[in-house]
């Protein structure tokens, strides 16, 4: 026969094109990279988790939470909000637990100059380790999502 169309005498098929099937196969791994890339690229939160041999130590944490527009509470207590007040109570508490963490929750409204004056506060009294504190938001799904 002067033209091969693939099959033999009989009709039966003796060769396949395996062109169609590659060019799915890379389309296929084309969006799974980049669903990937989405998937990994979301911001995460690095959280540095306190190591224990047992599960009864209990991790102490110092809480400041700064009020709008003029207040703070150390572990639930209101002090004034000037350079002793939190840098007495942070350093009694570095004292008792020299690897004490602190964690600062301020409203929304408060100024970034009263947040840093805070962390300045919890620094000269001894404590390095500090987290902030948020409200996740919570989608239609139910899982954590940012704001835009």
């Amino acid at each position: 026969m002067a033209g091969s169309t693939g099959r033999s005498r009989h009709g039966a098929i003796m060769g396949i094109n395996v062109t169609p099937l590659v060019d799915i196969t890379l389309v296929l791994l084309i969006v799974f990279m980049v669903t990937a890339k989405l998937i990994v690229g979301q911001k995460a939160i690095t959280v540095d988790l306190p190591k224990a041999k047992t599960g009864a130590e209990v991790q102490e944490v110092l809480s400041v939470v700064l009020i709008a527009p003029e207040g703070m509470q150390v572990n639930g207590e209101m002090v004034p909000e000037n350079d002793d007040g939190l840098v007495a109570i942070a350093r009694a508490a570095v004292t008792k637990t020299p690897e004490l963490r602190a964690v600062v929750k301020a409203d929304g409204t408060v100024s970034h100059a009263r947040v840093m004056h805070a962390l300045d506060q919890l620094r000269v009294a001894g404590i390095a380790k500090v987290a902030f504190g948020v409200s996740p938001v919570l989608t239609a799904g139910g899982a954590g999502a940012e704001k835009p």
